[in-house]
C-alpha cells in the first residue's frame, strides 16, 4: 500500500530508540538547571519530573498499545476529543520534535568545532541535518539499527564516568550553596529536568513499524524509562558529588554557564590528560547524535500522520516507493529545522520544544481519562496500574510545569502559543 509502513521492529530496537531520543539531555544541557535551582532545588524538580515521566509513560503506553498508529499523540487526541484537539495535540508534537533537533545538531557543530577549527559551527550543524535526514530515508532498519549501536555506545560512556566519578562523590559536597535562589529556583530549573526525559514519548510514532505492537511497546518504553531514570539519578549524583553544582555549570569562575558538565566532572576527577577524561568526551558525542537521529525519525511518523489524514498538505503523508519510509515530512522537517538553527536562539529553542511536549502530555492524558469512559470496550492489551491515579497525577505535574516555564519565559510562551494560534486558524480554513 502506498500509504502503509513496514514492520520491522523488535522489543530491542525499542528500547534503542526510546533510550536514544533522549539520551543527550544526560551529556548536555540539564546542568543549566542548577544554575537556576542549584543542587537541591534541580534535585526536587528532577523528583517530581521523574514522577511525571513513570506516570506518563505507562499511560502512554496503554494509548499506543491500544491506538498503535504514526501519529502517536494526534492520532490519540483525535480519537478521544474530536478534530480541533486532535490537531493541537499533533501540532504541539510536531513543535516539540521539530524543535528540539536543531538545538541537538548545534551543539553537535559546536562539539566537532574542536576538531576542526577551520570549519564553522553551523556548517557542520546543517551538514549533520543532511546525512541524518538521509539515513532515515534509507529505510527504518537501517535507521533503528545505527540507533541502537551508537545508544549502547553512549550508554556505556555514563557508566564509565559514573565509575571514575563516585569514588570520589562527597555528601558535603551536595549540600554547597544548594538553593541558592530559594525555593522558586525549583520552578526555575523545571525545563532543564524535562529536558533529562524529553522526546521519550517517541516510541509511540514508531508503533506502526512495530511487530506486533500490543507487546512489544510495552517492553520497549518500560524498559526504556527504567534505563533512563537510573542513568539521570547515577549521572547527577556523581557529577555533582565530585566537587559541587558550580564546578559542572562554570568552567571557572566569571565564566559563562557550560554545556559540558561530564567533561567539567571529569577534569576534576582525573584531569583533561586522561584516557578516562577523553573517552567520556568523545563519547558525549554519541549521546548527542543518538538523540539527534532519534527525534528526527520521531519527527518524521508525526509530520507523516499529520499529512495522511489531510490535517497537513496531502504530500507530506506519501511513503516513498523504495524504502517505505515517510521521505516527504522527513525533508521538510530538515528544511524548518535548518532555519531554526540559523537563529541562533539554542537555548530558546530548547524551551519552544519544552512547551511543545508539555502541551502534548496534558492532551494526552485527557485523551486516556476520556477513552476510558467513552469507548470502554476498546481492545487495550495493556493496561497502565494505578488508574485513574496515574494519569492525573501525570496531568498535574505536567499542568503545574506549564505554567512555571510559562511564568518564567513569557515571551517564548507568547511565540508558541502564537505558532499553536495561527496553525489552528490556518488549519480551520484550510479544512473549510
Amino acid at each position: 500500500m502506498q500509504n502503509e509502513l513496514k514492520r520491522t521492529l523488535g522489543p530491542l530496537m525499542l528500547w534503542g530508540l526510546g533510550v536514544g531520543y533522549v539520551i543527550s539531555g544526560m551529556y548536555f544541557g540539564w546542568n543549566l538547571g542548577l544554575e537556576q535551582g542549584g543542587t537541591l532545588g534541580l534535585a526536587i524538580a528532577t523528583g517530581f519530573i521523574i514522577l511525571m515521566y513513570l506516570s506518563f509513560t505507562f499511560c502512554y503506553t496503554e494509548l499506543a498499545c491500544a491506538i498503535p498508529k504514526a501519529g502517536g499523540a494526534f492520532d490519540y487526541s483525535l480519537r478521544a476529543l474530536g478534530k480541533d484537539w486532535g490537531f493541537l495535540g499533533g501540532m504541539a508534537q510536531n513543535i516539540e520534535f521539530i524543535f528540539a533537533p536543531p538545538a541537538i545538531a548545534y551543539a553537535i557543530g559546536a562539539y566537532l568545532h574542536i576538531f576542526l577549527p577551520t570549519v564553522p559551527v553551523i556548517y557542520i550543524a546543517i551538514v549533520a541535518f543532511f546525512i541524518f535526514t538521509l539515513l532515515n530515508i534509507s529505510g527504518i532498519q537501517a535507521a533503528a539499527s545505527f540507533e541502537l549501536i551508537i545508544t549502547l555506545v553512549a550508554v556505556l560512556g555514563l557508566i564509565l564516568f559514573a565509575s571514575a566519578a563516585l569514588p570520589e562523590f562527597e555528601m558535603s559536597n551536595l549540600k554547597k550553596n544548594a538553593l541558592p535562589h530559594g525555593f522558586q529556583g525549583v520552578f526555575a530549573a523545571l525545563p532543564f529536568a524535562i529536558w533529562f526525559f524529553l522526546a521519550i514519548e517517541g516510541v509511540a510514532n514508531v508503533a506502526e513499524e512495530t511487530i506486533n505492537p500490543q507487546r512489544n511497546v510495552l517492553i520497549g518504553f518500560g524498559s526504556a524509562i527504567l534505563t533512563l531514570v537510573i542513568l539521570c539519578l547515577l549521572t547527577f549524583t556523581a557529577s555533582v558529588g565530585v566537587n559541587g553544582w558550580e564546578t559542572i555549570v562554570y568552567p571557572e569562575s566569571g565564566a559563562a554557564a557550560s554545556d559540558s558538565p561530564l567533561p567539567l566532572a571529569m577534569a576534576q576527577v582525573v584531569g583533561e590528560g586522561s584516557w578516562v577524561y577523553k573517552a567520556v568526551t568523545i563519547i558525549g558525542l554519541f549521546g548527542l547524535v543518538a538523540s539527534f537521529h532519534g527525534i528526527i525519525l520521531a519527527a518524521g511518523r508525526a509530520t507523516f500522520e499529520f499529512g495522511r489524514v489531510g490535517y497537513a498538505p496531502r504530500f507530506l503523508g506519501k511513503v516513498n516507493g523504495k524504502f517505505q519510509t515517510p521521505a516527504n515530512a522527513l525533508i521538510i522537517n530538515m528544511v524548518i529545522g535548518i532555519a531554526a538553527l540559523l537563529t541562533g536562539k539554542t537555548a530558546e529553542i530548547i524551551t519552544i520544544a519544552v512547551f511543545g511536549a508539555l502541551s502534548l502530555y496534558i492532551i494526552s492524558m485527557v485523551s486516556l481519562l476520556v477513552l476510558r469512559k467513552k469507548e470502554p470496550e476498546l481492545e487495550r492489551p495493556f493496561k497502565v496500574p494505578f488508574y485513574p491515579y496515574s494519569p492525573l497525577i501525570a496531568l498535574l505535574i505536567a499542568g503545574i510545569s506549564l505554567i512555571a516555564v510559562t511564568i518564567y519565559n513569557p515571551w517564548l510562551a507568547l511565540i508558541y502559543f502564537g505558532i499553536l494560534a495561527v496553525s489552528f486558524i490556518s488549519f480551520k480554513l484550510f479544512k473549510k
